[in-house]
């Protein structure tokens, strides 16, 4: 039996639309009612369902992250088990402070993409944008302007597999950009279709936390007073200046009756922090397959771009990207561009990338590693990783921590889904807080360790 089966009947469909593009639409890839892409096999044959495992970034009949960088960057000598193989790493941002302002972080993604457009290097990209199915859904930009409306950062749970079918067998040559997943089922894709592999030329990956669903979105614009019915846009992050990079603000901007949106100067801005959900770590919404995935720095990818989490840029509020690179020609373009003083640059190691991504790593190395024992110990499928098996990777604390995690994020699919039903916003809060607390408390380190870990920083700062 093809495990994509197991992966659709566990919950661990990330929605990405490769197996509907695969098997030319017998698999349905759709939005559920909790706000995320999931694929149906009800109507797909055998050879079918054959074909879609192939594609499939969770099933085992799929080749893995180490078997596709065999493939694609046999040339890139470099390697670190923390990033995959790399031409350079830095921390970089566009020197442009009136362009950052509409950026998340560095600005060097738009800022890559629009280098490739007008080199000539690619006809379009394949992007995440506003608008099509929900708030966000995969587009296609041609021109720059297209490309700058659809810039920063969207955490919205998408499908490509529209977007790919509209440009297949046009002729024309395109950047994809994609979480380390999507960009997984991509090349996957490229495997098996020739035609596809000529016009994906460039695989531009993003350093995921985690998927969110579309309740994510709507939880925080109702907070804010405006109803999911009623919600028309969303902006997720607002730089604030003089403030921590992290310390972003988010939008949401409501629908008129008659469907007219309100105008530009009616957003209504919250702090992020100051918002249920807006604590990354909680992992609302998050879908189950990132309970799944051993992929940060997106190792399939030609380059690789997230933020540069580390104490030395994230005082400076308008942002730093780490950027990863793993082609030449990109590197080129970068390395002209720091020459100019269009960009800053400063290389940075292995170990700083991945520090500015601590989080993550426990998520997806050493709490993969708990969920997968904890899957095998309750008889449950589970996907072929990297990362092997351990109850024993982390202490009983971190063990309670990891699986409170998990428990909140799924609750909180169940929970929001009911309120919306039920049009009650206070319906959600009152049911998902005692889990938020329950989490809290356990992440919170007693009196003694927290002592502790006051002296250590204390000896730090009056080291020579």
């Amino acid at each position: 039996m093809p495990t994509i089966e197991q992966v659709v009947e566990r919950d661990i469909c990330v929605g990405c639309g490769a197996c509907q593009f695969a098997t030319r639409g017998e698999v349905n890839v759709s939005r559920n009612e909790q706000g995320y892409y999931s694929a149906d096999l009800s109507r797909a044959r055998p050879d079918s369902l054959t074909s879609a495992s192939r594609v499939c970034p969770f099933s085992n009949e799929s080749a893995n992250e180490d078997a596709i960088v065999r493939q694609v960057f046999a040339d890139i000598p470099k390697h670190d088990p923390r990033t995959g193989r790399y031409l350079s790493i830095a921390a970089a941002r566009v020197n442009d402070d009136e362009y950052l302002q509409g950026s998340s972080s560095g600005g060097l993604t738009s800022w890559l993409l629009a280098q490739l457009l007008d080199g000539g290097h690619i006809d379009g990209v394949i992007h995440v944008g506003q608008g099509g199915d929900g708030l966000f859904s995969y587009r296609v930009s041609y021109t720059q302007q297209e490309l700058r409306a659809r810039r920063k950062s969207i955490y919205y749970s998408t499908s490509f597999n529209t977007a790919l079918q509209s440009i297949h067998g046009d002729g024309r040559r395109y950047a994809l950009v994609g979480v380390p997943c999507f960009i997984k089922s991509a090349r996957l894709l490229c495997m098996q279709d020739p035609i596809l592999a000529g016009q994906l030329a460039y695989f531009v990956g993003l350093v995921c936390g985690h998927l969110k669903s579309a309740a994510f979105a709507e939880l925080l614009a109702w907070q804010c007073g405006i109803e999911p019915g009623q919600l028309a846009a969303v902006d997720f992050r607002i730089k604030q200046p003089g403030r921590d990079a992290g310390r972003y603000s988010f939008a949401a901007r409501a629908r008129y009756p008659g469907g007219h949106s309100a105008s530009d100067d009616q957003w209504i801005t919250r702090p992020t922090s100051e918002l249920l959900g807006g604590n990354w770590g909680h992992a609302l919404f998050q879908l189950n397959a990132c309970n799944y995935c051993d992929d940060i720095f997106a190792e399939t990818a030609d380059v690789v771009l997230g933020d540069a989490w580390l104490p030395e840029y994230r005082a400076d509020w308008r942002g730093t990207n780490i950027l990863l690179c793993r082609n030449r020609l990109i590197q080129s373009l970068i390395d002209q561009a720091t020459s100019t003083g269009e960009l800053f640059l400063q290389a940075i190691s292995p170990a700083q990338a991945a520090s500015s991504q601590a989080g993550n790593f426990r998520h997806r190395h050493e709490g993969l590693a708990l969920r997968l024992a904890d899957d095998q110990s309750a008889g449950l499928w589970s996907p072929n990783k990297r990362v092997l098996a351990d109850h024993n990777v982390v202490n009983a604390r971190r063990r309670e921590l990891i699986r409170r995690r998990r428990a909140l994020s799924a609750a909180s699919h169940e929970l929001f889904a009911e309120a919306r039903r039920q049009n009650a916003l206070q319906l959600f809060i009152a049911r998902i807080t005692p889990l938020v607390q329950l989490y809290e408390k356990c992440n919170t380190p007693s009196l003694p360790r927290r002592l502790l870990g006051l002296a250590k920083r204390k000896l730090q700062l009056i080291r020579p």
